[in-house]
């Protein structure tokens, strides 16, 4: 083997070999091969010294103590899995008193450090707040550059909306809210919908994209998948990229443990990561779990695209390999963004407008009444809430349809609600944990320092 302690001079197959002898990613440029196997020599050191010294039969006592503090590492990790079972039970619906006090105080401490963050820049934040001082300014003139306002308010603030709804969806702040169900697929279903009973996609601007009225002039001939597809896909990739943006932190954490080099790192992904890898479980779920690692360390590139153009739950484990193994961050973020925001996202507007053509519509609505003895009171509420759609297709700003309450439309708006509320709750939940996580730190660092001045060190 060559003089590990001068990697630079290795040749870029060398890194790999020896990269992939020890089980890490080996593509990238050669600065990140060589920052990979630095960072493993570095955490692997402490351990092959030990091993040495036991083997020759002789321990001095600092050898002595790092046999001690692996020992203990051990003992640690166990102690924080006991402590994490016990924050996953600090919930509104178990503890509610606990949970909103501990809520209440990790928000002030929050508010607090950003305070902090704030004076600490005064700079920048002084001069962000002239920046918007004076664009309210400008907004209130009149004036020609008013047109490129309202281009600004059309497209920019369009699209930062259904980034942000895709950032929302797969951030991990609580549970995540599923915006796809909530207001993209609607919205694509919606124009889908329209486009079949308008025979146009040539919809009156505005009040499109807010509400979707008929044009004059229809022709059905241009309306079929790709016509429709062209016309959602600009909030469809804004969506996907959003949903590869919030796919970072797991990422940036997983890699900032690993480039500490320190193994009491308390994080919850990097050590269920371990547990998994360590898992002698066979059951089909967690062989699933195990071959997203090996497939991602493998491919490189293609495995992260794979797994992120297709919807799956286990991409999490993805990126928080893809950290832990020191990918670098434009290959992760390349290829879940290419993967989310344009094959994905292809996908799912395929479904959508597939699900709610017009032949498909009309076939299951059939289908529904022919159910026998009660397809007439299944088929009723959703043949009202498609023909109420229609008609409001048709309205116009001097002729407004009659809308009438349907239970469909009812019973959607209550969903939507309740999913804001459990997002909302499980952020409570989340930042309670976190408080919690915060107290248990700070005894297990009161611990330490008694013991150590029991010790007398």
């Amino acid at each position: 083997m060559k003089d590990v302690k001068d990697l630079k001079s290795w040749s870029v197959k060398d890194l790999q070999k020896e990269l992939k002898k020890r089980n890490l990613y080996a593509h990238g440029l050669k600065a990140s091969l060589i920052q990979r196997l630095e960072v493993d020599l570095r955490n692997s050191a402490s351990l092959d010294r030990t091993a040495a010294v036991v083997g020759n039969g002789k321990m001095d006592t600092t050898e002595n103590n790092g046999l001690v503090e692996r020992e203990s590492h051990e003992e640690l990790k166990q102690i924080r899995h006991q402590e994490r079972e016990e924050r996953e039970k600090i919930v509104l619906w178990r503890k509610p008193i606990t949970t909103l006090y501990y809520f209440l105080l990790e928000l002030i401490l929050l508010l607090r450090e950003e305070y902090n963050n704030i004076l600490k820049h005064r700079k920048t934040c002084s001069s962000i707040a002239l920046i918007l001082l004076l664009s309210t300014i400008v907004y209130q003139i009149e004036g020609v550059h008013h047109t490129y306002i309202n281009v600004f308010k059309g497209d920019i603030l369009w699209c930062c909306y259904w980034v942000g709804l895709g950032i929302l969806s797969s951030v991990g702040l609580g549970t995540g809210l599923h915006t796809f169900l909530l207001y993209l697929g609607p919205h694509i279903a919606k124009v889908t919908l329209a486009a079949w009973e308008c025979g146009s996609l040539d919809f009156p601007k505005p009040p499109y994209p807010d509400e979707i009225h008929c044009p004059d002039v229809s022709d059905f001939t241009k309306v079929n998948m790709l016509t429709i597809m062209s016309k959602v896909r600009l909030e469809a990739v804004m969506w996907g990229a959003g949903t590869a943006i919030g796919e970072l932190p797991p990422y940036f954490m997983a890699r900032a443990a690993r480039l500490s080099g320190n193994d009491d790192t308390d994080n919850a992904d990097v050590e269920e990561l371990e547990e998994l890898l360590s898992s002698e479980s066979t059951d089909i779920f967690t062989r699933l779990k195990k071959a997203v690692p090996k497939i991602v360390e493998k491919v490189g590139f293609f495995g992260i695209l794979a797994f992120a153009s297709i919807p799956n739950p286990l991409f999490d484990l993805a990126g928080i390999t893809c950290g832990h193994c020191l990918v670098p961050f434009w290959t992760f973020f390349g290829a879940t963004l290419i993967g989310k925001a344009i094959v994905k996202m292809h996908i799912q507007q395929s479904f959508v407008i597939l699900c709610f053509s017009k032949s498909y519509v009309e076939a299951v609505l059939s289908l529904l009444g022919s159910v026998p003895y009660i397809g007439s009171i299944i088929k009723a509420p959703f043949q009202k809430a498609v023909q109420a759609q229609k008609d409001k297709l048709h309205q116009t700003g001097s002729s407004q349809a009659t809308q009438s309450t349907n239970i469909l439309g009812f019973i959607f708006e209550k969903l939507v609600t309740i999913m804001i509320l459990y997002f909302i709750l499980s952020i409570v939940n989340s930042m309670a944990q976190a408080y919690a996580k915060r107290l248990d730190e700070t005894k297990r660092y009161v611990h330490s320092v008694h013991t150590k001045l029991d010790k007398g060190e």
